[in-house]
This record gives structure tokens, C-alpha cells and sequence, in this order.
């Protein structure tokens, strides 16, 4: 999933055109879970090779319609910036493994958690390694968020490692990511093609030693391994064009909709348990989420005003 700070906002408002392309990725990361399902016979390891696999073309395609692979050779000369990608490509890939994971296992709602917390994750990380201030409001939501974690762990005798290591993976990809300067397009390329290399390599050994599922196990399998780079590109690159032209604010209130539909999925459709504690620590994220969202929302509202202000 797309992480608020880690896209640019449109400084002018927002736009109908950015509104849509931003509900049409939030919308095809909500029915995610569903592709995820189909494939959870396959391996978790192999599903994430071939997504960053077929991704490759797919978001070379987009840089070659748009004129920006020069962007990408520049890159590709800087040790720093290869180093950095590297980086952030390590992370999107754990990030990608536990999700494919959990919603084979039956805990697509522990997803759900781990991407509700992210942005308060990413607001504690902003506090702890860049000095940002906190805001009433914002400590609130963090304990309450913390809170939440409290109770699912107490209930099952566990941290909810889930939902932790998505928020964790994802947040520390995003805050990693703001410091790659290239745009989102383009990052993602670069992150899917340094990828490329092991994930063929292992695809290969796969294949060669009668455990893989491209080719072997059907034509099913075959395009629904095909099919991993569109459902993994499309939805990224059209939230990268959305973010670019709305403003933050709209985007952080736009973020919910994926983990909303997952959650509504594992429940209604995948018929997870939830129960109690589950239900206590739902409410307590989403009264969290409801501070965090008023709170931005009223800071948002407030620089506007302040900018329409006649100067002296």
C-alpha cells in the first residue's frame, strides 16, 4: 500500500482527475486480498518473485511513455542513490512477503490493523528520528493505537506480529524512500529491477527443481503468476499520477479505504474470527484514526485560512 508522506500533494487544491486516479488504486488494494486468496497455493516467496518479475515491463513501459528514463540512467551511475533503492527494495519485499502470507494463512484482519497503525507508525518515526514535534492530538492517537496492540496481545498470548511487521516494514520503506530523489515512477522501477536479478534466479531454481508453479502446475497458474506484475504495477502507478495532483490531507483521509475493504473482506467473505478483543482493539484504532484524521484535517483548514489572509 502508498504511504501519505512518501507522495507529493498538489500545492493548489485538489483535482477531480487526482481524486479519482487515488480512489481507483485505494479501491484495487482493497479487492487485493481477493487475488491473494486465488494464488494462496502457491507459495508466498514465489507470488512476491514473480510480482517484482512482471512488474519490471510493465513500469519500464510507463517510464518510456512518460520520457523519464533518463531518470533511471542517472541512477543507475550513482552508488548512493543504487545503495539507497537497494535499501527500500529490501523492505517493499518483506513488506510484500508477509502480506501474501498472511492472507493465504486467514489473517487477512491482521493486515488490515498493520496498515490502519501505519500512519501513526509513520508519525512516531517522524518523533523519534527527525524531532518532530507531536501534537495533543497526535500522542493521543498513538496511545490509543498502542493500546489496541495492548489488548490483541494480551488475547493471544502474542504481539499481533502481523499487523506489527507491516506497519514496521512499510513504515520504515516510506520514511527511507522520501530520501531516494527520484520520482514515484521511477523509484518503483528502480526498486523492481535491483529485484529482478535474484527474483529470476530463484524462479529458475524453482523451476529447474520441480517446485514451482509457472508452467508445471497448468495454465491457471501460469497467468495468475503473469497477472502478480499488474495487480502489483497498475495500482502503484496510478496512485503515483493521483497523489501529485490532491492535496495531503485528502490523501491521508483516502487511506483508509484499502484496510477498510480488506477488513470488511476477511470478515464477510473469508469469514475470519473476530471476536471481543478484536473488536475492542478495532474501535480503539479507529477512535485513534478519528483523532489523527480531525486533527489534520483542523490543521489543514487553518493553514488555508491563514493564507488567505491580506498580507500587512
Amino acid at each position: 500500500m502508498a504511504e501519505v508522506k512518501n507522495a507529493p500533494a498538489a500545492t493548489n487544491g485538489d483535482s477531480l482527475q487526482g481524486f479519482l486516479f487515488a480512489l481507483t488504486a485505494y479501491v484495487l488494494w482493497g479487492f487485493l486480498p481477493f487475488f491473494m486468496k486465488a494464488v494462496a497455493h502457491i507459495p508466498a516467496s514465489e507470488v512476491v518473485a514473480h510480482r517484482i518479475l512482471w512488474s519490471v515491463p510493465l513500469a519500464g513501459l510507463v517510464l518510456v511513455i512518460l520520457g523519464r528514463t533518463a531518470d533511471i540512467r542517472v541512477a543507475l551511475r550513482s552508488p548512493r542513490m543504487l545503495a539507497m533503492a537497494a535499501l527500500t527494495a529490501v523492505l517493499i519485499t518483506i513488506n510484500w512477503g508477509i502480506y501474501v502470507w498472511a492472507i493465504g494463512a486467514g489473517r487477512a484482519i491482521e493486515t488490515a490493523l498493520g496498515y490502519y497503525i501505519n500512519p501513526l507508525f509513520s508519525i512516531f518515526l517522524g518523533a523519534v528520528l527527525l524531532r518532530e514535534k507531536l501534537t495533543r492530538a497526535q500522542i493521543v492517537a498513538i496511545v490509543l493505537a498502542a493500546a489496541a496492540v495492548l489488548v490483541l496481545a494480551l488475547e493471544a498470548g502474542g504481539l499481533p506480529w502481523v499487523s506489527l511487521a507491516l506497519c514496521v516494514s512499510w513504515g520504515f520503506y516510506a520514511f527511507f524512500r522520501k530520501t531516494l530523489p527520484v520520482g514515484p515512477n521511477q523509484g518503483f522501477f528502480l526498486e523492481v529491477l535491483l529485484l529482478s536479478v535474484p527474483s529470476i534466479g530463484y524462479i529458475i531454481y524453482l523451476e529447474t527443481t520441480g517446485r514451482g508453479h509457472f508452467g508445471d502446475t497448468g495454465t491457471a497458474d501460469v497467468l495468475w503468476l503473469l497477472a502478480c506484475g499488474v495487480v502489483t504495477a497498475v495500482p502503484l502507478m496510478i496512485y503515483a499520477n493521483g497523489a501529485k495532483l490532491l492535496k495531503l490531507s485528502t490523501i491521508g483521509i483516502m487511506q483508509y479505504i484499502a484496510p477498510t475493504m480488506i477488513f470488511i473482506i476477511a470478515v464477510f467473505f473469508f469469514h475470519e474470527p473476530f471476536g471481543h478483543a478484536q473488536m475492542l482493539a478495532f474501535g480503539l484504532i479507529w477512535l485513534a484514526l478519528f483523532i489523527y484524521s480531525g486533527s489534520m484535517l483542523t490543521s489543514a483548514r487553518a493553514q488555508r485560512m491563514e493564507s488567505l489572509k491580506p498580507a500587512e
